[in-house]
């Protein structure tokens, strides 16, 4: 009977234990999110050590926004770095979002 009771009261411990371990806190959530982010867009290195920086700030709306729209921001700014325009800036903009 003792025995039965401790299995019991074991069991419940591990379940309650691991149903808080499932609940993310916001920033865990929002770490989640800027780590898929960065990983869709492929960054290593300098590029994701700025990406992430930058993705976690508090005020940061990069973390809400889909992969899509980072690789667009991301292409964006590549293309303003190279000082790129008109049909240039098109053809590079098409070829950067192709990538996967």
């Amino acid at each position: 009977m003792k025995v039965g009771l401790m299995a019991m009261m074991m069991a419940g411990l591990l379940v309650s234990g691991l149903a808080g371990a499932a609940e993310k806190t916001p920033q865990q959530e929002k770490m989640t999110m800027c780590n898929q982010h960065a990983k869709s867009q492929d960054l290593k290195g300098d590029a994701r050590k700025t990406f992430m920086s930058e993705c976690l700030k508090k005020d940061s709306k990069l973390s809400q926004m889909s992969p899509q729209q980072m690789k667009m921001k991301s292409c964006n700014g590549e293309a303003g770095d190279k000082k790129l325009a008109g049909d240039a800036r098109k053809t590079f903009m098409s070829q950067c979002l192709k990538k996967s």
